[in-house]
């Protein structure tokens, strides 16, 4: 069964348009020892996967332009564990 409850994996249904903004978006549950992939990620199928991949891409490039800095929201995380910030 998928995280959006239907288990149908199809690769098109709106159940994976849920998975891939999961996926595409910048938020991963904390570890303190591993990069970890969004759960989610788990219940795409190929073609999903690569949907999400663009969307990810599209959105790292919208939140960059929008930051003073010029940083994405993935940027900004790898930054603040690199010098111990939360």
């Amino acid at each position: 069964m998928t995280a959006a409850g239907n288990g149908s994996g199809d690769g098109g249904g709106r159940s994976d348009d849920l998975l891939i903004e999961q996926v595409a978006g910048a938020y991963r549950p904390p570890s303190r020892t591993e990069l970890r992939y969004h759960p989610a990620w788990h219940d795409l199928d190929p073609a999903g996967r690569e949907r999400a991949f663009a969307r990810a891409r599209a959105l790292r490039a919208l939140e960059a332009a929008l930051d003073p800095d010029g940083l994405s929201t993935t940027a900004h995380a790898v930054l603040a564990r690199i010098t111990g910030r939360r």
